[in-house]
């Protein structure tokens, strides 16, 4: 059985800060989920709201922390200039000596994708091909190569590039379920990220994303089946739920029963918590990133705490055996 990592999303963004917090005690956030337990921390990406700035977190927290996997959950490459992304990933590898995950994906219809691509100057137009080139160059110029030949991105002469940690680079993970994002992870990625609202979802996904490797020659153990999902404890159920309503509407926009239907969200007590994780533990998620539903930092060091409770019981869960290997 593949082992089971449980990491944290942090809280970058300031609609989870308190007025009086300090964004760099988000370092010390990091080292403090290091010592919980938690095997991974990750940062996400966007334009829409005030955050700090995904990669500049990572090069924060590469020299400040030890073990830890560092991640993206996820990076927006339309956002940055691609050769100039993929020195950034490779320095970060370095720094931190090869802990580095980048989750990407090519941003959403509405608020959260098209006026993202017009303020970075690029189509909205064949995006899912340009996201799938960038890495591949990303890929290349990590091995060395001094051209690129794409359909939509042309280097013909690049001069030496800044190599990662690891030969290859790190891992690159898509975030996505669609039926071709599944595809193409299948196809071309090193880890798939998704928040489906039903883990039953997530199993048939994981199903086809694997099916979809092997016919492109790769195996199950190539592609890591990881999970992004809010979570929030507390004893009495319904104040979970009020909080993580509150939580919903300051990050998304939305009340918490509109973001149920379209990410993974799991509350109440401790044991409830677990329960619901576990479930996408029993369909096939081997690398859990927890977003924590709480809006200053002091609430979030309380819901780490709790979180990181539940880490030995969710490390021993047996996965449910499922027909097609999933």
């Amino acid at each position: 059985m593949a082992a089971m990592d449980i990491g944290v999303l942090l809280p970058t963004g300031t609609a989870q800060w308190g007025a009086g917090d300090d964004p760099r005690e988000l370092v010390g956030f990091g080292r403090h989920a290091e010592r919980s337990g938690y095997s991974s921390l990750f940062v996400n990406d966007s334009l829409i709201s005030p955050r700090i700035e995904a990669l500049t977190m990572l090069a924060a927290l590469a020299p400040a922390t030890e073990t830890v996997t560092l991640g993206t959950a996820a990076l927006l490459p339309f956002l940055r200039r691609p050769i100039q992304a993929a020195q950034s990933l490779a320095s970060i590898d370095l720094l931190s000596g090869g802990r580095l995950a980048i989750t990407v994906g090519a941003g959403f219809p509405g608020r959260f994708g098209q006026p993202l691509y017009e303020l970075s100057e690029l189509p909205w137009e064949r995006r899912f091909a340009r996201l799938d080139e960038t890495v591949a160059l990303w890929r290349a110029l990590w091995n060395g190569a001094d051209a690129f030949h794409g359909d939509i991105l042309r280097f013909p002469t690049i001069p030496p590039t800044t190599r990662p940690f690891r030969p290859g680079g790190p891992p690159v993970w898509l975030g996505g379920a669609t039926p071709a994002a599944l595809a193409r992870t299948g196809r071309l990625y090193d880890g798939w990220l998704p928040y489906p609202p039903d883990p039953a979802d997530y199993a048939t996904g994981l199903h086809e994303l694997r099916e979809a490797a092997a016919a492109a020659g790769r195996g199950a153990e190539d592609i890591t089946p990881a999970l992004f999902v809010s979570a929030r404890i507390d004893d009495d159920a319904e104040s979970a739920r009020r909080t993580t309503d509150a939580y919903a509407r300051a990050t998304y926009g939305m009340p918490l029963e509109e973001l149920e239907k379209i990410q993974a969200v799991v509350t109440g007590s401790a044991d409830q918590v677990l329960e619901g994780l576990g479930r996408y533990v029993d369909a096939g998620a081997r690398h859990l990133v927890v977003r924590l539903a709480a809006l200053d930092l002091d609430s979030q060091r309380g819901q780490l705490e709790r979180c990181a409770e539940l880490i030995p019981a969710l490390r021993t869960r047996e996965p449910v055996r499922r027909a097609g290997g999933c």
